[in-house]
């Protein structure tokens, strides 16, 4: 009985020294949670931070960029709205063309049919209204105007020298007159002879209506008819690839019949 009591005791104080022991283990580690809670809390609010401030110099980054893309955007719209103008004015140039072409039939008709009627000869006639279409095209569009304007002179000599008849000069000069008003609406590509540099060199060139004419050399060179401030027409190569590479792809589509569609060109009516 002693040792039973005994053994029972000390089993009782094992017991409180353990429970005595955990409330300790307890109270510490509470310490320590406590004692290293803002340390964590520091940390995560310094990440965090970090977190914001590279978010916000992201943020104006991607603003710096967007505000670059909208200037680039505004600065191309402003660039195609003057070339929008250019070929409006061109094409207004091109209409009055056509449209003093159209008279100039209109008027070599009524004058034919007025020297019929008063028995006057052709001839004059016939000359005078050569002699105003050679003069449109030696200062017009620079497609093979020798060859125009020699075809103009055959004429002319043949009415002079009367070795053509009356009638079918009239239809000659009618037609010549209607192939100049039909090369406003062509496009195509050909072979002439122009000067580039101050040397006369035959090129192959891609004829746009009579608004654009772009060529290419055999020695690889690339360019585009340009008119000057004086108003007259000059060849000139480009010196950017993109634009080589444009004119290029020009050439290509047109070789394939591909007569129509969307192409970004050099535009020779910038200044």
């Amino acid at each position: 009985m002693k040792y039973s009591a005994c053994s029972m005791r000390c089993v009782v104080n094992e017991g409180f020294m353990h429970i005595h022991f955990s409330k300790k283990i307890i109270l510490l580690g509470g310490l320590v949670l406590w004692l290293s809670a803002p340390a964590a809390m520091a940390s995560s609010v310094e990440n965090l931070a970090k977190s914001l401030a590279k978010i916000r110099g992201e943020v104006e980054t991607l603003q710096t960029q967007l505000d670059m893309e909208k200037e680039k955007h505004a600065s191309r719209m402003s660039a195609l709205n003057s070339q929008l103008a250019d070929l409006s004015v061109e094409e207004r140039r091109q209409k009055l063309n056509i449209e003093k072409l159209q008279h100039s039939i209109e008027k070599l008709s009524a004058d034919t049919k007025k020297a019929e009627e008063s028995g006057e000869t052709l001839k004059p006639v016939m000359l005078a209204a050569l002699g105003d279409y050679k003069r449109h095209v030696q200062a017009g569009f620079p497609f093979k105007i020798e060859d125009r304007v020699r075809a103009i002179g055959d004429l002319e000599n043949n009415i002079a020298n009367r070795t053509i008849d009356p009638n079918k000069a009239v239809n000659q000069a009618w037609s010549l007159i209607e192939d100049e008003i039909r090369l406003s609406k062509e496009n195509g590509i050909y072979q002439q002879t122009i000067t580039l540099n101050g040397e006369k060199m035959l090129v192959d060139i891609a004829k746009l209506g009579t608004v654009f004419l772009y060529f290419q050399t055999k020695d690889n060179q690339s360019g585009m008819a340009k008119r000057t401030p004086e108003g007259e027409w000059k060849f000139e190569t480009v010196e950017s690839t993109d634009e080589a590479e444009r004119i290029k792809i020009l050439f290509d589509s047109l070789k394939k019949q591909i007569r129509q569609g969307y192409f970004e060109l050099p535009n020779p009516l910038r200044k």
